[in-house]
């Protein structure tokens, strides 16, 4: 039994019995690391290793998993969670208190947290086991993980194409069995993306239903941290472990978290599942279209009712997104000045321009791009012409949601418009811009949405999205369970 391939409810399942031990499927874990992370046929995943601070926590962890067993035995109720001693890695955008944080970025280079953020806190609480930070696009600003300062990442599945991204490492490190699960964020498909050309399974929750809280910002608006996995069920088990109000995040809801692993059971009997026409567009890989529609076809046979349906303002969804996500990603980045996440000793410079410049010098070609972008639609005079008219359509897609949303129970469309493309393919940022065209609106609406593979196309994954109403995750994984790779 090789223990790196596990899955959560596996892994579980041999912790609670004794076949092995936290720091056992902690160190086999470690070792996967160490023979496919670096080296000329290394994947470049993972930035930090934190295998001092993983064998301790996974020491903890087995002392739990121990007392809890003792519990049980006296007729006692076990107090550990589904996560306790399960290994896993997270992007290197979470704030992680005596662990380097640098978002791919060279201005963070060497800046370590003070504090969790709140949903590594949250799983640190649980007995979750961090063995390391996962590489992405500098600031997750990218569909490639080609945009880091430290180096491109390879997808395991053809190590000549890329992972996706901004959370193409997440998704790499899984799919490599680098670690039982990831953390990604996603923003307009930074989770789904990657969890397409990677094969495994990506969650996007409902806006608010997590906490941002120490997630280095991105678009404030449509930032999401969310689980990838190698199952549904896997990403049902996080996603309830990291859900729930967060007093310092006013954004997250107070709505009741449900049991997800519980809801996902039920059949797809009677759901009635939308197929917006387009979503299916010219241009698109018609293999990978004809994987999709399969997948519909099994769900309609299911006992699930297909309904076509139109959501028009979709392809104003990718304008409208790359002019809001800039405005905000031009406000998010001002902070970083050389003063309160220093990279220029003030000693070497003149006077308070010079240290701007030498600092804000380092960003790279991407994020500089967005903050131009963004500050020209903020501007005065063009305001009212780019970013109040973004934000017009941004409402109309909602409502177009809401109204498509009185018809059926869940949306069915692909995640990626083609396979993982080859490193160095898409060198036009606009071409680039295109690889989210499928998951933008669903993320400028702020609803739950999820990625599960459906099978392959020249050996690489394939990718079909789920999308439900908001706070509707159950339904999502109830029907992403029923797809068949």
């Amino acid at each position: 039994m090789e223990l790196n391939k596990l899955t959560i409810k596996q892994a579980r399942k041999g912790l609670d019995k004794g076949d092995f031990t936290s720091v056992e499927l902690t160190k086999v874990c470690l070792d996967q690391i160490s023979a496919k992370n670096s080296g000329k046929d290394g994947i470049n995943a993972v930035l930090t290793v934190c295998e001092k601070e993983a064998l301790a926590e996974a020491k903890k962890a087995d002392k739990r998993i121990e007392k809890a067993r003792l519990r049980q035995s006296s007729g006692e109720a076990s107090e550990i969670s589904e996560l306790t001693g399960i290994p896993y890695i997270a992007k290197d955008n979470y704030l992680t208190k005596g662990v380097k944080t640098t978002a791919a970025s060279k201005i963070l280079e060497n800046y370590i947290a003070p504090f969790d953020a709140t949903v590594i806190k949250k799983l640190r609480e649980q007995g979750a086991v961090l063995l390391g930070k996962a590489n992405l696009d500098e600031f997750a600003h990218g569909s490639s993980t080609e945009n880091s300062v430290f180096g491109t990442t390879k997808n395991p599945h053809d190590t000549t194409r890329v992972p996706g991204g901004s959370s193409g490492v997440s998704a790499a490190a899984v799919a490599s069995d680098m670690c039982i699960f990831a953390l990604g964020s996603d923003t307009g498909g930074s989770i789904r993306h990657p969890a397409s050309f990677c094969g495994v399974v990506g969650l996007k929750p409902t806006y608010g239903r997590a906490s941002r809280f120490g997630i280095v910002a991105m678009t404030s608006s449509t930032d999401v941290p969310g689980p990838i996995t190698k199952t549904v069920e896997d990403s049902a088990i996080v996603q309830e472990a990291i859900s729930g109000h967060d007093k310092n995040d006013f954004t997250t809801t107070e709505e009741p978290v449900d049991n997800y692993v519980k809801e996902m059971q039920t059949s797809v009997k009677g759901l009635k599942i939308g197929v917006p026409v387009e979503y299916f567009v010219e241009g698109m890989n018609k293999e990978v279209e004809q994987k999709v529609r399969d997948s519909i076809k099994d769900l309609e046979k299911q006992g699930a009712k297909i309904v076509e349906i139109s959501l028009p303002h979709t392809k104003y969804a990718l304008p409208a997104y790359y002019i809001i996500t800039p405005s905000e990603v031009s406000s998010n980045l001002g902070r970083y000045d050389g003063i309160r996440y220093p990279l220029t000793p003030q000693g070497e410079v003149k006077d308070l321009l010079d240290l701007y410049k030498k600092n804000r010098s380092k960003f790279g070609p991407e994020t500089k791009r967005r903050i131009m972008l963004g500050t020209y639609a903020l501007s005065a005079g063009y305001y009212d012409a780019y970013y109040l008219q973004a934000q017009k359509v941004r409402t109309k897609i909602i409502k177009e949601f809401e109204q498509a949303f009185k018809e059926v129970d869940v949306i069915i469309t692909p995640t990626t418009p083609d396979i993982a493309f080859k490193i160095g393919a898409n060198k036009d940022p606009l071409k680039m811009y295109l690889e989210d065209i499928f998951t933008l609106a669903s993320s400028l609406a702020g609803l739950p949405a999820i990625s599960v593979p459906c099978g392959k196309v020249n050996k690489m994954p394939v990718g079909a999205q789920v999308i439900g109403k908001k706070f509707d995750e159950s339904t999502v994984l109830r029907v992403a369970d029923k797809i068949k790779n």
